[in-house]
């Protein structure tokens, strides 16, 4: 499954253009539309300003019925473009409606209907369209003797609109413009001490180099990660160093045995063959544990292998040196014609016990020899093959057993003992150890005896693992973030916290699997891991 990522630079600049642009068009709405708002409110105070006073200077003129003077007067509004029509109705209370009595009329527009029918509903200005229209009384002796209506577009408004929109959006490009360079010279402000720090992670791991550090930075946030890369290239040259002087001892106490074998059979020649070859497999493999936390878990395996393989080396020696010296006796009493029926049936006695003490030691050596060279190739192999997966968690259980032989803790499996798949045996064995690990680390820290249970199911095309132990169990703030990277309890104490980091990315990834996990103080951990694979075989012999 690909992961679909971001680009740092990208998100910068989209996230400050974005903020920029909703920012600018939210003000820029919000100041155009007050600006209009308020444009509208001064042409409407002024179109009732303009009503009153032709009311005001129309009442004697209505008085005296003179209506050419007034509309001489009215023609002074051809100055004002605003305004295209005013009518003057005169009003008698002798006479139930009231009559036309003169108008203005703007040259480019024309006479305009007469509003009787709207005397009351236009006491307010009321807006129709691209005009405003209102009516005054006409005021005389505190009656009203008519009424002055005016008729004025808005043209003005929707020019000052148009140009305060042109002005906004021209201003807003600018803004625009201006944050687009802030974002571009501020992502490379946030982005290049990032890109330093990966190239120098990518040239420590081209050249392996454990003793090359990250760079400092002035981001406190990137800053804290290279601290913290550096602490642990830190731990990873000391524990490179550490496998090294390791190697060297592994080497040198082979080359011991080798050319003791050689001295004293011939017998061990193969098996010692086998040996080396296995040595030199695990020599190869050592030296990409240091590469990643996936490997790490053999490095610690290796001290344990070879003292549980020596043991067995040692005792086939000791038998087959003890031999020796036997027939060294025997072969003096030959030449001496001393050699009796009961030395010689005695010595037969011996060689026979000495030879299968050789055969059975050495016998366990391969054992121990090929279970560990299986784990060793599938960790290092991820191809799909078909394997038993019983057989799978004992040969892990068996290359771990210098780790649990030294505790009294108890490993508990239930697999079908037939139970064939098909899918990735590495990464099934590198999760099981760091399981395993875990909990003789963690969980069975303070636990003299401890249990874990492995269970082992399948479900249509699923192979289901359960994993249980009854340790301390995992905080709840540990874990919530129990799969994040560098999260451990071991801080500071050889715990790096990329086990069940590493954990989680060969189930999801590696086995295209789920993997939960459940715990709470004092009551163990329950973790449940479920994958897809091929089933070849799961009948049980009757």
């Amino acid at each position: 499954m690909i992961q679909k990522t971001f680009s740092l630079k990208s998100m910068l600049i989209t996230i400050i253009m974005l903020i920029c642009s909703l920012t600018l068009i939210s003000s820029l709405v919000i100041s155009i539309t007050h600006d209009i708002n308020a444009q509208r409110s001064k042409l409407l105070n002024q179109l009732e300003a303009y009503a009153t006073i032709v009311a005001f200077s129309s009442a004697s003129n209505l008085q005296n019925n003179d209506s050419e003077y007034l509309e001489q007067q009215l023609q002074a509004f051809a100055a004002e473009p605003m305004i295209d029509n005013i009518h003057i109705y005169s009003y008698h209370s002798t006479q139930p409606e009231p009559f036309f009595f003169t108008s203005y009329n703007r040259q480019t527009v024309g006479p305009h209907p007469t509003q009787f029918h709207r005397l009351e509903q236009l006491q307010t200005p009321k807006r129709s369209g691209h005009y405003i229209e209102v009516i005054a009384p006409i005021i005389s002796n505190a009656e009203s003797i008519g009424y002055a209506y005016l008729r004025a577009n808005t043209s003005e408004l929707s020019q000052y609109t148009q140009n305060q929109i042109v002005y906004g959006v021209s201003m807003a490009c600018i803004a625009l413009l201006i944050a687009f360079m802030v974002a571009h010279r501020l992502q490379k402000w946030v982005t290049r001490p990032i890109a330093v720090l990966l190239e120098q992670v990518q040239r420590i791991t081209k050249t392996q180099d454990f003793s090359l550090r990250a760079p400092f930075t002035d981001l406190e946030e990137v800053d804290s990660y290279s601290k913290a890369l550096n602490l642990m290239l830190e731990k990873i040259e000391r524990q490179f160093r550490k496998l090294q002087s390791a190697e060297q001892e592994i080497r040198q106490l082979n080359q011991s045995l080798e050319q003791k074998i050689s001295e004293r059979t011939l017998a061990l020649k193969e098996s010692n063959q086998e040996l080396l070859s296995t040595l030199e497999t695990l020599h190869q493999y050592q030296n990409q544990i240091v590469e990643t936390e996936k490997m790490s878990s053999l490095g610690q395996m290796v001290a344990g292998i070879a003292h549980e393989v020596n043991t067995p080396i040692g005792l086939g020696i000791t038998a087959s040196t003890l031999m020796q010296d036997k027939l060294k006796v025997i072969e003096q009493c030959f030449e001496e014609k001393k050699l009796t029926s009961s030395q010689l049936a005695r010595f037969l006695k011996e060689a026979d016990e000495n030879l299968s003490i050789v055969y059975r030691n050495l016998e366990r050596a391969a054992s121990l020899i090929r279970s560990f060279k299986q784990v060793a190739v599938d960790q290092s192999n991820d191809h799909d093959r078909e394997f038993n997966m019983l057989q799978l968690i004992n040969e892990v259980l068996l290359s771990l057993r210098p780790n649990l032989k030294k505790t009294s803790h108890e490993v508990i499996v239930s697999c079908p003992e037939h139970l064939v798949i098909q899918s990735k045996p590495g990464a099934i064995n590198q999760i099981l150890i760091n399981l395993i690990m875990n909990s003789l680390i963690h969980a069975f820290s303070d636990k003299e005896h401890g249990q874990i249970n492995i269970t082992v199911t399948t479900e249509n095309n699923d192979c289901q693992l359960f994993y249980q132990d009854n340790g301390s169990g995992v905080p709840e703030q540990i874990r919530k973030r129990i799969f994040d990277p560098f999260v451990t309890t071991k801080r500071g104490e050889g715990g790096s916290g990329l086990g069940m980091h590493l954990v989680y990315n060969l189930v999801t990834q590696a086995l295209r699997g789920k993997i939960q996990l459940e715990s709470s103080i004092d009551e163990g951990v329950h973790i449940f891991i479920a994958f897809p694979v091929i089933l070849k075989s799961k009948k049980h012999n009757n």
